[in-house]
């Protein structure tokens, strides 16, 4: 059961950081980023700090506004957030064929909303100890304790033996890695051979301008308030999965065949109550709410900048989704060769 309440949110900005100290990380992390001129190649060598803090310090918003599952998914019409985002995950078990007694594992689990939905019988793996912390606390809640396990530890230097897995799935989690090739031959190294890699991608489409400024902005605004090194391109994804040795059984867009966007939940123009906290209204209940537990103390100062850069990426997200430069779910069903 997700925590809800505006007190679970104060407290818990920063994750596993002092509260002193999240000003002072909101800065460090900021200057990783372009836009706050920072270099691209000094993010992506110091990627494990830039990620840990990201994820200490937005988590508890995610979790306040978006639930246990930190992701997108197409919808239909009808259809609610919540069963758009099972039916997503979903989606990923069908094209693996999982069956009960397989060892799978999630890379890049965040708190466990994708692994507890899909498997309850599955292995996580996260570099962010706030977020292993609170996927274990979930997990006891949801009573699959004793067969979903979380590992600490980072997706570039995982802690498994070679052909480990009998399946490995990520949901918009490999988009935080510095080196994407260098990811996916770390996923084909603990998967058995003959088995599959299936995930979700974080990807600028072939729409996307890089002498465009204000597209350079969106993309800028969106690796800021997203905890991302660069955003690869479609093509640079699907080199890697073969140079790492990967046959690419198939791949696709899955937000273009979407009747609503995927983008829907972040517009602003649009108001459900269902999706309360997203809507205009609710973000500005949630901006006055935070200032006001910011300024009594229950909630760290850096709290509101935290607020302020996450709105900032979900207004660049629908730019970027109704430019169509940008789509958080390209998706890639790959296998390891048997020999």
């Amino acid at each position: 059961m997700s925590r809800s309440g505006a007190l679970d949110l104060a407290s818990n900005v920063g994750g596993k950081i002092e509260k002193k100290e999240v000003l002072s990380a909101i800065h460090k992390y900021e200057k990783y980023h372009v836009c706050h001129g920072g270099d691209r190649e000094e993010s992506k060598a110091n990627y494990t700090d830039m990620v840990n803090k990201y994820y200490d310090l937005v988590t508890s918003f995610y979790e306040y506004g978006w639930g246990e599952s930190f992701h997108f998914a197409s919808r239909w019409k009808g259809e609610s957030l919540r069963e758009s985002i099972k039916r997503h995950e979903h989606f990923i078990a069908l094209q693996l064929g999982l069956k009960y007694g397989q060892k799978v594992l999630d890379v890049g689990c965040g708190i466990g909303g994708p692994l507890r939905e899909i498997a309850r019988f599955r292995h996580g793996l996260n570099n962010n100890e706030y977020q292993i912390t609170r996927g274990k606390e979930l997990n006891r809640l949801a009573g699959v304790d004793k067969t979903c396990n979380f590992v600490l530890a980072d997706f570039m230097k995982m802690p498994f033996s070679n052909d480990t897995f009998d399946a490995v799935f990520a949901i918009e989690a490999t988009c935080h890695a510095p080196d994407v090739l260098d990811c996916y031959k770390e996923i084909y190294r603990v998967l058995k051979p003959g088995q599959c890699f299936a995930f979700y991608e974080w990807c600028i489409t072939d729409c996307f301008d890089p002498m465009n400024p204000i597209q350079q902005r969106i993309k800028g605004e969106v690796e800021l308030g997203n905890g991302l090194p660069d955003i690869r391109s479609v093509r640079q994804c699907l080199e890697a999965l073969k140079l790492a040795g990967f046959e690419v059984l198939w791949e696709k867009d899955v937000a273009a065949d979407s009747p609503l966007p995927w983008y829907l939940p972040l517009d602003t123009s649009q108001f459900s109550f269902n999706n309360f906290r997203t809507t205009a209204f609710g973000r500005f209940t949630t901006r006055n709410m935070v200032k006001a537990l910011e300024f009594v103390g229950l909630a760290p100062e850096g709290s509101q900048r935290v607020q302020s850069f996450l709105e900032k990426a979900a207004e660049a997200l629908v730019e970027g989704g109704r430019a169509g430069i940008f789509t958080p779910m390209y998706f890639f069903l790959a296998r390891k060769p048997r020999s």
